[in-house]
């Protein structure tokens, strides 16, 4: 039996923010699904795109709206198991 964290692969983020305050947190969900929780600390709404990024299959992109003092999740699942996810992350004010 493996433990929970079998399916754990590295996740590199690629961040352009654009006069807007965020952080971020990465979470490796499950062996094909990668996901990251994006944070407003600023005082204004961010429209953010979350490109995922595993290998060879197409990159996912997701667009959300994170307003003042919230938080998102943004997900994506693939066809194949992730060995390295990359997730570019660009907000700016909206």
């Amino acid at each position: 039996m493996f433990p929970v964290a079998a399916f754990a692969y590295p996740i590199e983020v690629e961040k352009q923010y654009q006069a807007v305050k965020i952080d971020y947190v990465t979470h490796d969900v499950y062996h094909d699904t990668g996901a990251i929780t994006v944070n407003n600390y600023g005082d204004v709404d961010a429209k953010c795109a979350v490109v995922f990024i595993n290998g060879p299959e197409a990159p996912r992109t997701r667009r959300v709206q994170v307003g003042a003092g919230k938080s998102v999740d943004v997900s994506s699942s693939f066809k194949r198991s992730i060995i390295k996810l990359r997730i570019k992350l660009t907000c700016q004010p909206a």
